[in-house]
């Protein structure tokens, strides 16, 4: 697409050259306005083509909408006699600015437009506006889309865009295993989510050839469809938030949803390795959340437990900060109260039989 829109640029310019020089004017000067012109609508119907049908017809009223108040507005000033030897230029300028202005508020307000048109012809609901979920590469591996569509989490229409496919392939053809694990991971889910019934999923075949980053790409796709973008990537959210693109990130939902640990509460853990600090242990909750053991070192290897001393919240995720309960310090003296208490409900259950 990129290589005829190209050669279109050369073959007008070329066309207004061999126009130009037959008619016995100076070639240069047509064939450059010529190339220029075609250029400027080769970028206008590349910028039209990323605009759903409903903006663009909401742009094309708003848009007359203001060329309308514009001469409206202009006709009485230019029968002031000192403005009248520039009242073409100044209708033309004021029917611009008022042009664009409409355009931009009615692309803004398209919703709300719709609905009120939708509400003033007598329809009992209003038209609402589909709601796409476009997915990047990252949390189709990741896998957890899939259990928050089942479980109702997640509404409208998933998005697949046909260059995230093909990175899921370029990743599952890599050299590395790991990365072969990942890729066949990544098709495995995009199966699952098509098998699913519970959310429609649609694989878009629509690109943007001039962008080379898959980043880049989803954010042009975002802005076209008027979507969110589901990932995990924490810094494409933070670019796309700059270009007030809509995020959705499913480590950001999963913390959101991990249970709130208060000080003084009891958590039974299993004691994995060494911490950074001298004595300290690590361990790690069923969802992934880190805990630091204070005093945990000759504990490691042991289902130990433990009292929650505060909650660090980070950008990644949670961190528990704790240390060893008590009746833990001492495992010897845990172990035989442990022995002692068995042995007294044995005593009372004989004492028991006997009376009986």
């Amino acid at each position: 697409m990129k290589i005829k829109r190209s050669l279109s640029i050369i073959l007008v310019g070329i066309a207004c050259y061999g126009v130009a020089k037959k008619l016995g004017f100076n070639p240069l000067i047509p064939t450059i306005v010529g190339g220029g012109i075609v250029t400027l609508i080769v970028i206008v119907e590349q910028r039209l083509s990323q605009i759903s049908v409903r903006k663009l017809i909401i742009g094309g009223v708003g848009f007359g909408g203001g060329a309308l108040v514009g001469t409206l507005i202009a006709y009485p000033l230019l029968l002031i006699p000192f403005l009248k030897p520039f009242s073409p230029f100044l209708l033309f300028l004021i029917n611009i600015i008022f042009a664009c202005v409409g355009l931009t508020v009615f692309l803004k307000r398209d919703e709300d437009i719709t609905n009120f048109i939708a509400h003033i012809s007598g329809k009992k609901s209003y038209i609402e506006e589909k709601k796409y979920k476009i997915l990047d590469t990252s949390v189709i591996i990741d896998g957890r889309i899939a259990d928050l569509c089942e479980n109702g989490f997640i509404e409208g229409t998933l998005v697949i865009p046909r260059f995230v496919l093909a990175e899921l392939q370029q990743i599952a053809d890599s050299s590395s295993s790991t990365k072969r694990t990942r890729g066949r991971r990544g098709l495995d889910m995009v199966k699952k989510l098509q098998d699913q019934e519970t959310i429609p999923v649609e694989i878009l075949d629509k690109d943007f050839p001039t962008v080379k980053e898959v980043d880049t790409k989803l954010i042009h796709l975002a802005e076209s469809m008027g979507g969110e973008i589901v990932t995990n990537d924490h810094n494409l959210k933070k670019v796309a938030k700059i270009q007030d693109v809509k995020v959705l990130n499913i480590n950001e939902i999963a913390t959101a949803l991990k249970p709130i640990l208060l000080p003084g509460e009891s958590l039974e853990i299993n004691i994995l390795k060494e911490g950074e600090n001298p004595n300290q242990g690590i361990a790690y909750l069923e969802d992934g959340t880190m805990v630091v053991v204070e005093g945990g070192k000759n504990y490691i290897g042991k289902r130990t437990e433990v009292s929650v001393t505060s909650v660090l919240q980070t950008t990644t995720g949670k961190m528990i900060f704790t240390e060893i309960k008590k009746d833990e310090v001492n495992p010897v003296r845990s172990l035989s109260n442990r022995v002692n208490k068995k042995k007294t409900k044995k005593r009372d259950k004989r004492e028991k039989h006997s009376e009986s």
